[in-house]
């Protein structure tokens, strides 16, 4: 098998937010709710899918931990994406 690219089709595709310190449960509350369930039909809502302490539950996978500066980022399918903050800060991610 080879490797492939993997990028979105535009840079306002995302909704995303840097985790940090001066995060508000607002914030954190908005990206939540954007999280969904993949595996079941009609994708409710994944419920404490993200905290503020930086713990994000990536729905039937696991556990990731955000980090001060890591961009948490959700696609229009409701799938959640962790962007570390050396990644987001390169040419790679553009964030405004």
């Amino acid at each position: 098998m080879a490797t492939k690219t993997l990028g979105t089709n535009g840079q306002t595709t995302l909704t995303a937010m840097p985790f940090g310190t001066d995060v508000s449960i607002a914030d954190i509350a908005a990206i939540q709710l954007k999280i969904l369930n993949d595996l079941i039909n009609g994708n409710p809502v994944y419920p404490g899918a993200w905290a503020n302490t930086g713990l994000l539950y990536v729905p039937n996978r696991g556990l990731l931990a955000a980090r001060p500066g890591d961009y948490v980022g959700v696609d229009a399918t409701g799938w959640p994406i962790l962007v570390s903050k050396l990644a987001a800060a390169s040419a790679s991610w553009v964030h405004t």
